[in-house]
C-alpha cells in the first residue's frame, strides 16, 4: 500500500500537487472555537523572577499576553495559507506551576466564519511563549518550550473535537 493511501486528500495541495488556499466561499458560516496549550520550563532562579516580577524588561506576563493576542489576530500573515479572519475574542491565560519551574500558556480563540480557528489559538501560544523566553532570556538561556497543541475545536462541518 503506497504512502497515503485510503486517506483524505491534502486540502492545501490543488490538482497538480501545488500548494493552493483553501477556498472556502461555499462553507457556512458558524461559530468557531479552538483552544490550545503550551508550557515553557526553565530554571528556578528564572522562574522566580519572572514569578515575582523581577526582570528588568518588566511584566513578563502581561507583556506575553499582549503578545498572544497581537499573534493570533495576525496568524494569516504569519502562516501562508491561513484565512484572514475577523476573531470575536481571543483569550490568553498563563498558570505558574511552581514544582516544575513552567510557566504554561492557554490561548482559546472565537469567530463566526467558514473556517476554524485551530491556527489563530497554536500562533497565539507559540508567541506569548516566544516573548517569555525573550523577556527572561538574561535570566536563563536554556528555557525549552514544549508541549504546544490543540486541545479542543468546536464548530464547523467536522463539529467538535477534543485531544485525547
Amino acid at each position: 500500500m503506497s504512502e497515503g493511501a485510503g486517506k483524505a486528500p491534502l486540502s492545501h495541495l490543488d490538482a497538480r500537487g501545488e500548494a493552493s488556499m483553501v477556498d472556502v466561499s461555499g462553507k457556512s458560516a458558524t461559530v468557531r472555537r479552538a483552544l490550545a496549550e503550551g508550557r515553557i520550563v526553565m530554571s528556578a532562579a528564572a522562574f522566580a523572577s519572572v514569578r515575582d516580577a523581577q526582570l528588568r524588561k518588566g511584566d513578563v506576563i502581561g507583556t506575553a499576553r499582549v503578545a498572544g493576542v497581537m499573534a493570533a489576530k495576525r496568524t494569516a500573515e504569519l502562516i501562508p495559507l491561513c484565512h484572514p479572519l475577523a476573531l470575536s475574542d481571543v483569550q490568553v491565560r498563563f498558570t505558574l506551576e511552581e514544582a516544575a519551574h513552567a510557566v504554561r500558556c492557554e490561548a482559546e480563540v472565537r469567530t463566526t466564519g467558514p473556517t476554524g480557528v485551530e491556527m489563530e489559538a497554536l500562533t497565539a501560544v507559540s508567541v506569548a511563549l516566544l516573548t517569555v523566553y525573550d523577556m527572561a532570556k538574561s535570566a536563563d538561556k536554556g528555557m525549552r518550550i514544549e508541549g504546544v497543541r490543540l486541545l479542543e475545536k468546536d464548530g464547523g462541518k467536522s463539529g467538535s473535537w477534543r485531544a485525547g
